[in-house]
């Protein structure tokens, strides 16, 4: 458990830059009055039997980084045997994750009829994750698969993505 909290923690900062970025967008209503964005909560909106046909385990639910919630994002992950997904939601945009460094090889990709952007983070990890933004109304939704270190023969992080995809982008706001 506490090698995954890890894992999961390190992903979230080297893919977010949370420490450096604004906090998520807020919109105005014709009032002028500001109203804080409504996020999707991937714990409560994807179903256990996506969750289930990804590949992990719903019972192995976590919300937040470590259980805690991290403002400004809606996160939720769960393991499976040899890797572990975390989707996380914000009000940031896709220009917004392209221009932080240490993200790199972003291309375009479509999954379950959705246009998103995958791309991977530089460092130690660069070769065990692959991450997929989809562009929501609230900003963007981020799904990250992580192999589990340590484990021998494993697939490629994007392949896993891209399969496991085809069950979460359906559960995902547009």
């Amino acid at each position: 458990m506490g090698r995954r909290i890890t894992l999961v923690l390190l992903s979230f900062l080297l893919a977010s830059g949370a420490a450096a970025c604004k906090e998520a967008p807020s919109v105005s209503s014709t009032t002028s009055t500001t109203v804080a964005n409504v996020l999707f909560n991937p714990c409560v909106g994807i179903p256990d039997d996506a969750v289930r046909a990804a590949g992990v385990d719903p019972e192995t639910e976590e919300s937040g980084i470590g259980g805690v919630h991290q403002s400004g994002w809606e996160i939720c992950s769960w393991d499976g045997p040899k890797y572990s997904i975390t989707v996380y939601s914000t009000g940031r945009t896709v220009a917004e994750f392209e221009s932080k460094p240490g993200n790199v090889e972003f291309r375009d990709v479509t999954v379950a009829d959705r246009k998103g952007r995958q791309f991977k983070v530089e460092g130690a990890s660069k070769n065990l994750d692959c991450n997929m933004l989809v562009p929501a109304s609230q900003g963007v939704v981020q799904l990250a698969v992580m192999n589990l270190a340590g484990q021998d023969n494993l697939e490629d992080p994007c392949v896993i993505l891209y399969r496991v995809s085809e069950s979460i982008v359906p559960a995902l706001p547009r």
